[in-house]
Parts: structure tokens; C-alpha cells; sequence
């Protein structure tokens, strides 16, 4: 493990560089173990960090990513907020979280992507990135591009929705540099990131992040849990024009992961000036190869009713804590819901005549003839690694 704060810096210019960002000491208890990184939406700046370039699965803080893909989409004019999103027969396979729409429905884009981002809609993530991309290997390749752009060096995409794959990684440094990008890019965007729940028919849909209308100034941005990742969480609130950032990777559970980000920001907008150091300058340190895996830990130690997302709030048989305790006002909720998808067909759709592409799989060639030249199956790679089976994935 390697913490900023604790372990002994080899040279003084090192230990110069680091320390105007390191405010951890200041925290009570012991020092956490896993990445972590707070700062200054405004300029970037950061007031406390520890193994922030160590890879880790994302899981679902992928969907930032995809947010992020689909936002300059729309920017370029390939899309549009009303642009229809057709469930494909592969996004509707895909394991929960989801919202369950058959293959065939189809939503407005803006819908897609408040589902998305608020009950981490596992299949409906697929869909976006199958529709704006073309497939899931080309909209990851999108993913990728737009990483590197960002400096996001240590980070590499296979899937839209997070998904455990042994190659899809990110570090808590880049999920930073994301968060910076959305919201100063998008920031027409930035209230679906603080949406209290969604209305879908009489369907009452909650945010996963129990920040939201109860951490004051709350007001993003998104969790992610898979067994190898642990609970995940990006945590931002605003307050007298201020707005923090926290990023916690490898939390035990969804309650404690909520009560880390909050301490930080607690710590963090108690800390009125922050270090110079910036999360796009801050040097690369530690083990930026390895990633870990909590498999174990998180998941074959642990009943079924802990490896979820939706933790039971209101459980009065739990730990007390805040964020078990049920909003203490009714939720303000956003309707979504399938249709209404008015907008052009996503350019990456539709073939060369301008004609929708159809969603069927390909005829295979017979087994008795020779494979014509270009007809051998293709390997995606990384796409298609082995997946460790999903649980309560969001």
C-alpha cells in the first residue's frame, strides 16, 4: 500500500511536490487503504490524495464515461437529447442492474442517460453505446479516445456499462480528471447528476448515491459495485458557490462508502485553501500496474443481501447511519419512461443508404464449404475477455 501522507518520500523536491496536496492527517482514525482523491471543482486543485494512479475496476463509474462519449455526440450534432435509443437483443441480455425493456423498445436519449445514471441501468447503457457507436467494440474505442485525450493515462474501456472485465481499469486520478470534464464542459447536464429518483409509470426509482438529499449541497455524482471492485463512488457537493469532489474506490459496503465521500468533503470544505498541486499535474507514484482484485472479500465472504447497490435504508435492525435512515422529505422525482424519441436516428446505425441497421445476427457460413475470404469470425480482444460472473452489478 502506499500512502502519501505516511510513507517517507525519497527526495526533498519530491516531498515539495506532494505536500501542498495532502491534507489526510487531519482525519480522524487511521488512514484508508484504498484510492482516494479529493479537490476544487474550480480549478482542479487538490486537497488530499492516496494511491491515486493504483488501477482498479470501475464498474459502474464507467457510465461517466459513457455520459461523457454520448454529451459530445450530441455536441458534434451526430445526436440529439431526443434521438431514439432502440433496445438491441445484446443490451437486453445483459445482467442487472437494468431496467428490463424488451429488444425493440426504444427511449428518447436524454431518457436513456438519466436511467442510466441514476438506477445504473446496466442495460440501457449497452443500448446507448450500441446505438451511438455502432456496436460495443466501437463505441469503446470512442471511450479510449476520448480517455487519452483527457490524460487519462491510466484507464482503458472495453464496455459502456462496467461490467467486470480483467481489462477494463481505471485509477482514481482519472476518474477526476472526468468529473472535471463533464462538469465544465456540459454543465447544461450537471442537474441529471443530482436527480433524487425516477417516475416510470407508478414506478418509484431511488438514486443509488445516498448522498443525494441527505449529505447537504449533494448534488452528484455516481456509484459502482462489482465483486472484484468493491463499492465505488464518486461524491461532489456544492456549498457557497464552492463545489468538492470526492473520489473513494474498494469500500466495503454501499453505507460505508457513502460515510467515507462524506468525511472527505466534511474535511474537504473544512479546509478553506486548498494545496497548488492540481489533479492534472499531480506526478504518477506507487504500483500503476497491478490491479486488485476483491472478489473474495467483498463477495464470497459476505451474504447475497450485501452485495448489492440498493443497501436496505430503513432497516432498523442495521448499524445506525445516516445514510440507512429514508429521505426525510418526499424525493423530488423525474419521469422517463420508452417513446417520445422524436430526433434522428443515431448516425452510427444506420448503413450507407441512410437505412436503419436491423438487429439480427449474421448468418454463419455453411460448415461444408470453404469460408469465403473476410468471413472468419472476428476477435475483438479485450471486448470479449472472460467475465467473472455479475452480482448486483450497478
Amino acid at each position: 500500500m502506499h500512502v502519501v501522507i505516511a510513507k517517507p518520500l525519497r527526495t526533498f523536491a519530491r516531498h515539495a511536490l506532494l505536500a501542498g496536496a495532502v491534507a489526510l492527517p487531519a482525519l480522524a482514525g487511521p488512514a484508508l487503504a484504498n484510492p482516494t482523491i479529493v479537490f476544487d471543482l474550480e480549478n482542479g486543485k487538490i486537497l488530499q490524495h492516496q494511491e491515486a494512479f493504483k488501477r482498479w475496476y470501475p464498474a459502474s463509474l464507467t457510465k461517466l464515461m459513457t455520459a461523457y462519449v454520448a454529451f459530445r455526440a450530441i455536441a458534434a450534432g451526430e445526436v440529439r437529447l431526443d434521438s431514439p435509443i432502440k433496445v438491441t437483443k445484446r443490451s437486453a441480455s445483459e445482467p442487472p442492474s437494468k431496467m428490463g425493456f424488451k429488444p425493440g423498445s426504444v427511449m428518447r436519449l436524454d431518457n436513456a442517460l438519466k436511467m442510466m445514471l441514476v438506477k445504473s441501468a446496466n442495460d440501457v447503457a449497452m443500448a446507448v453505446g450500441e446505438n451511438i457507436g455502432g456496436s460495443q467494440a466501437a463505441f469503446a474505442e470512442r471511450m479510449n479516445a476520448d480517455a487519452r485525450r483527457l490524460g487519462m493515462s491510466g484507464s482503458h474501456f472495453v464496455n459502456p456499462n462496467g461490467l467486470f472485465s480483467p481489462d477494463q481499469y481505471t485509477t482514481a486520478r482519472d476518474l477526476g480528471l472526468l468529473v472535471m470534464a463533464i462538469r465544465t464542459e456540459f454543465p447544461q447536464y450537471a442537474s441529471w447528476f443530482s436527480i433524487e429518483g425516477l417516475a416510470i409509470g407508478k414506478k418509484q426509482i431511488s438514486n443509488y448515491n445516498l448522498l443525494i438529499g441527505r449529505y447537504p449541497g449533494a448534488d452528484g455524482m455516481k456509484t459502482g459495485f462489482v465483486c472484484p471492485s468493491g463499492f465505488n463512488m464518486i461524491g461532489s457537493a456544492t456549498r457557497d458557490g464552492r463545489t468538492l469532489v470526492a473520489v473513494v474506490l474498494g469500500e466495503k459496503s454501499a453505507i460505508t462508502r457513502a460515510e467515507t465521500v462524506a468525511r472527505l468533503l466534511d474535511h474537504g470544505f473544512a479546509t478553506p485553501t486548498p494545496g497548488w498541486l492540481t489533479v492534472a499535474a499531480l506526478p504518477s507514484y506507487g504500483d500503476t500496474t497491478s490491479v486488485n482484485n476483491l472478489n473474495d472479500e467483498i463477495c464470497r465472504k459476505k451474504p447475497a443481501k450485501e452485495q448489492s447497490e440498493a443497501p436496505p435504508v430503513g432497516d432498523k435492525n442495521a448499524a445506525k447511519s445516516r445514510y440507512r435512515e429514508k429521505l426525510d422529505h418526499v424525493p423530488t422525482l423525474v419521469a422517463v419512461g420508452l417513446g417520445g424519441a422524436t430526433g434522428p436516428v443515431p448516425k452510427a446505425m444506420l448503413d450507407a443508404m441512410g437505412r436503419e441497421y436491423a438487429d439480427v445476427p449474421l448468418p454463419s457460413w455453411r460448415p461444408d464449404l470453404p469460408p469465403p475470404p473476410g468471413a472468419e469470425p472476428a476477435v475483438i480482444g479485450s471486448a470479449t475477455a472472460a467475465q467473472e460472473p455479475a452480482k448486483a452489478v450497478n
